[in-house]
């Protein structure tokens, strides 16, 4: 039999690689990349899965990545939106510019919105697939200098929910991982100051998050472990939204 289709978006570093290479072990992943062609390559060359650049925000290239999985595939069994980006500057709200805020919806947002609109077209046709939005605790966790990023993650949020509930009764089911703070690329400039809050208790688990978590989560939604779970939102986040006193 061949294996199950999986696209991970934003799969060349972070979360996306460790789910790609996870993935590659019992999929065939299509793993996309914007701008960092070298970090694809080394991924495709570790794990054998296919990539190809995608910019999420571009309804072209959304086009061009499902064409490209018919195409060779003829089918798509699972979908993770993955790519992101945080603001290129970190600004107060009161400061922030207009340009950043469409910036990251267009990304967070819009993109993964609209790519799982026509990739759940397929999976309705084909009357099965499993969609992941990887999201953030910013969905629920202000952070006055990064306004942008937590809107487009409250916003994916709900993108999540509201697919699930329109997918379920056709048999695709959408879920959401939440992540807390993992140790990536994205978190480089920050990480001893996080380090520092979760050694003072920020987190009950007392440990950053590492890809491989994340990973593991999608595993047990590819394996079909959750599949009467429909809209279910997984706090990957070492019990950062427990709320204790």
């Amino acid at each position: 039999m061949s294996k199950p289709v999986a696209v991970v978006t934003g799969a060349s570093r972070g979360i996306g690689r460790g789910i790609a290479t996870e993935l590659a072990k019992t999929h065939s992943v299509v793993g996309t990349y914007r701008g960092r062609r070298d970090a694809a390559e080394s991924l495709q060359a570790e794990t054998g899965c296919e990539i190809l650049q995608c910019d999420v925000g571009s309804r072209e290239d959304h086009a061009a990545l499902l064409g490209f999985v018919r195409e060779k595939f003829g089918r798509l069994d699972l979908l993770v939106n993955n790519a992101g980006m945080a603001p290129r500057e970190r600004r107060d709200v009161l400061e922030a510019s207009e340009e950043s805020f469409d910036e990251l919806i267009a990304t967070n947002l819009r993109g993964p919105h609209f790519l799982t609109r026509d990739a759940a077209r397929m999976m309705v046709a084909q009357g099965s697939g499993r969609v992941v939005f990887i999201t953030s605790i910013s969905a629920y966790t202000s952070s006055v200098n990064r306004a942008e990023y937590c809107i487009s993650k409250a916003g994916l949020s709900m993108s999540a929910q509201t697919f699930a509930a329109r997918l379920a009764p056709e048999g695709v089911l959408v879920f959401e991982v939440r992540p807390g703070i993992i140790r990536t690329d994205m978190i480089a400039a920050v990480e001893k100051t996080y380090d520092d809050k979760i050694a003072g208790g920020l987190l009950p688990q007392r440990r950053m998050g590492e890809t491989a978590d994340l990973a593991k989560c999608v595993r047990a939604i590819a394996e079909g472990y959750l599949d009467y779970c429909a809209g279910q939102v997984i706090n990957a986040d070492g019990g950062f939204h427990m709320r204790t006193l």
